[in-house]
């Protein structure tokens, strides 16, 4: 599908009672903006209440994949002259994700192709997630001196084990039968079939698609790997992860330490205190209120826009973090991502008025 001048970026249809969005950037692999996230949560409050829509289910247009994320380019630019912009955007975003998670009807989404960030946010907190063998599923935030959003450390935090501590920290990438066995989806279908498993959802119900057309994942690798990822993550510093990942003697240990050094030193340190205190909130909102101030922090941080600049703005790979080491970030420095906003809180955590669909 082309990408032209005029044309919707998010395509809303209804077809046999089943809501059909589209994120449709396929040049940008579907990056979300914020009036992309405006349209799909203006959707989902139109079909709460409509009787005739059944379900929903959301794909992205190209062949590439569902959503890259969001677009990291403009929250470069706007960090730079203050951050207003990525701030709203992020609380649109975020209450966007929590309304996915509590929507009343079926939302089905379909994890084909790359999905990452901000595309996890609108995909894995579905009732129903859809990976296939081309699906590559990942939150790479910490390479770009951010931290998981979009309800991500929620997820990654309730992985088996340590698991999503090694994700986040390595910004790894999850095939299909890693992302179902670390909870982010549900159900493999192969990609040739997607078209007859979109159309069977229009013509009878979520379940009857699914058993229809679901098959066995490809085997992960992870449970095999879990003895030194569970041994090692575990400990209390990404310091000591460091170490242990060091002296395990495995390749694939050594590799994931040298994964970990080359991101930013300060964002590893808040997005393992992120994950840490994810695990002990109560539910989504509470979690996505963490990561909103977390979020807002880092838009005045270094590494931020360091690592945009360096990863898709100048493209040299080589950004300069500061601090350079995960020894000189201090933990007075961490806790200041954590301070609560005020009157700029998203709130997510004590109330539930905010849910799209939920009709309270």
């Amino acid at each position: 599908m082309s990408e032209s001048i005029g044309e919707p970026e998010v395509l809303v249809e209804v077809s046999g009672g089943l809501g059909h969005l589209v994120l449709n950037r396929p040049k940008a692999i579907n990056a979300l903006n914020h009036n992309m996230v405006r349209r799909i949560a203006s959707a989902l409050v139109e079909w709460s209440d409509d009787e005739s829509v059944h379900a929903v289910v959301l794909t992205g247009a190209g062949e590439r994949g569902l959503c890259a994320g969001g677009d990291i380019v403009s929250i470069y630019h706007d960090a730079r002259t203050g951050g207003v912009g990525s701030r709203e955007f992020w609380r649109d975003e975020y209450v966007l994700n929590a309304a996915i998670a509590d929507y009343r009807k079926p939302y089905v989404a379909i994890m084909d192709g790359i999905v990452m960030g901000g595309g996890v946010g609108v995909s894995a907190h579905g009732s129903v997630r859809i990976v296939t063998e081309r699906s590559v599923i990942g939150m790479p935030e910490v390479g770009i001196g951010f931290v998981p959003d979009v309800g991500g450390t929620y997820l990654l935090s309730r992985a088996p084990g340590e698991l999503g501590t090694h994700i986040a920290l390595t910004t790894a990438r999850l095939g299909a039968g890693d992302a179902i066995y670390c909870g982010l989806a549900d159900h493999f279908v192969p990609s040739e079939k997607l078209d007859a498993f979109v159309a069977a959802l229009s013509g009878g119900t979520v379940a009857d698609a699914v058993a229809e057309f679901a098959e066995p994942a490809p085997e992960s690798a992870l449970p095999a790997q879990r003895e030194w990822i569970d041994a090692a993550y575990s400990a209390d510093t990404v310091e000591e992860i460091v170490a242990r990942l060091r002296a395990h003697g495995s390749p694939d240990a050594a590799a994931a330490a040298e994964q970990v050094l080359a991101k930013s030193p300060t964002a590893a340190k808040v997005t393992l205190r992120s994950l840490r205190q994810a695990r002990e909130l109560d539910g989504l909102g509470a979690v996505l209120d963490q990561e909103f101030r977390v979020s807002a922090a880092c838009l005045s941080s270094h590494d931020l826009v360091e690592g945009i600049r360096a990863q898709v703005v100048d493209k040299d790979r080589n950004p300069a973090w500061s601090p350079a080491t995960l020894e000189e970030v201090t933990a007075e420095q961490v806790d200041g991502f954590f301070v609560e906003l005020g009157d700029l809180e998203l709130g997510l955590g004590h109330s539930q008025s905010t849910n799209v669909g939920e009709g309270n």
